[in-house]
């Protein structure tokens, strides 16, 4: 009983270790972000293994002779439950969002990256927009996305869209007041994911029109990472 009680506590905290670590661990570069994703489901695997152990152990504690040290159980099912609580929350969380990963204001005419064209050619997820498959699941799931019409010229509204990227903490890679387009990445705060943002700004009337891509370099869905994004940068301008 004593080596199955250890065991179960060393099951459990390996389990919280790996969960814990997977993201920072692919932020900082320690592995690839896949690793840390396969991490994330041996932590889970192993944390519904210690919690299945631990609640045994518990209820072997109903024997006299079994109750030595029963707080080992216990702190190990705290353990087990810490390990496959956020892997199952992200889980649930995305079946209520669409599989995509690119959000824009305009999916007939989408922004286009330039400066950033080569970074997305070389990720996983590329520089093209799925075209109107993505649009109609994006207008189903985020029917307010839409271009934002302000009453500052394009020249003025540039700067005020450079400054509100900045406030929200993006890198802005690229500005180019010609074309009206401004272009950023945004690091995820665990993973350390890298999504891109391209910004375009255009001639609407006396005043301008402006539009936003936010597209994942990775991943098939976002969950609605894109979308609060744009929602976000429209509002911080708007």
């Amino acid at each position: 009983m004593r080596t199955a009680r250890a065991l179960t506590m060393l099951l459990a905290v390996i389990a919280f270790a790996m969960v814990v670590a997977a993201g920072p661990g692919s932020k900082h570069g320690w592995w690839a972000w896949n690793t840390g994703f396969l991490m994330l489901s041996w932590g889970t695997y192993a944390g519904l293994a210690a919690g299945a152990a631990s609640v045994i152990l518990i209820l072997l504690l109903a024997v006299p002779r079994w109750r030595v040290r029963p707080w080992v159980p216990l702190v190990a099912l705290i353990f087990s439950l810490m390990a496959i609580a956020p892997p199952l929350i992200m889980r649930e969380q995305a079946k209520g969002y669409p599989p995509i990963h690119d959000i824009a204001t305009d999916t007939f005419d989408p922004p286009l990256f330039v400066a950033l064209l080569p970074e997305r050619q070389k990720s996983r997820n590329g520089a093209d927009y799925g075209g109107p498959a993505i649009a109609a699941q994006q207008q189903k799931a985020y029917p307010d996305i839409k271009s934002l019409i302000v009453k500052t010229p394009p020249a003025q509204t540039l700067q005020r869209a450079i400054d509100a990227a900045r406030s929200l903490g993006w890198e802005v890679v690229a500005s180019d007041a010609a074309a009206g387009r401004i272009e950023a990445t945004v690091t995820s705060s665990w993973f350390g994911f890298k999504d891109d943002v391209v910004i375009r700004v255009r001639p609407e009337g006396d005043g301008s029109r402006v539009d936003v891509r936010s597209v994942s370099r990775v991943g098939v869905s976002d969950l609605g990472a894109n979308a609060k994004r744009v929602r976000e940068f429209l509002a911080k301008l708007g």
